[in-house]
């Protein structure tokens, strides 16, 4: 059965490796027969939550930018994948910010079941992005529908492209074909 997947990548740098584990996981989903929608928080107008909560009230955010749009989709789709850059060992702030805005969507009858979490980092210690993962979690904690289904972690890249020969891009794309 095809899955409506969205994929989120939310690094603003141009050709990141964060990115690109979002590219291979959409060719993996795409190659099983999944239907797949990426949005890059890249140029969007996304503000931080006043935390007025009216969401919970209205079932939409009262801030007019990209991040309702943005929900929408969240909303709608299967499977959610989240690719982010770590920052000081966690997601980055574009990330955070998103899934603050997504806040109407709890208590709603949301579709996704499964999200999964790629990311990449300088550093290539194992449990780099341990907190990351944690952050990602306790917002799945607020959705008893959903679940963690899975990560994939790219250390040692730096520099736009570093990750070209990475094992984890392989990772995320088989990942992707295993929906």
């Amino acid at each position: 059965m095809s899955k409506k997947v969205l994929i989120i990548s939310t690094s603003l740098r141009q050709r990141s490796n964060s990115d690109a584990l979002a590219e291979a996981f959409a060719v993996g989903a795409r190659e099983a027969g999944h239907q797949v929608e990426k949005i890059s928080l890249t140029g969007r107008n996304i503000g931080f939550c006043q935390g007025c909560l009216a969401c919970l009230k209205t079932g939409r955010c009262v801030l007019k930018d990209d991040a309702p749009a943005i929900t929408e989709k969240i909303h709608d789709a299967d499977v959610l994948v989240f690719a982010t850059p770590i920052y000081y060992y966690e997601m980055s702030g574009q990330m955070k910010t998103m899934l603050d805005r997504a806040n109407s969507l709890y208590g709603s009858d949301y579709r996704f079941t499964d999200v999964y979490f790629l990311s990449a980092a300088a550093e290539e210690e194992e449990g780099t992005d341990r907190r990351a993962v944690q952050g990602l979690e306790g917002w799945i904690d607020c959705f008893e529908r959903a679940r963690l289904a899975g990560t994939v972690f790219a250390g040692g890249v730096t520099a736009p492209g570093d990750i070209q020969q990475h094992p984890a891009l392989e990772k995320a794309r088989k990942l992707g074909a295993s929906l």
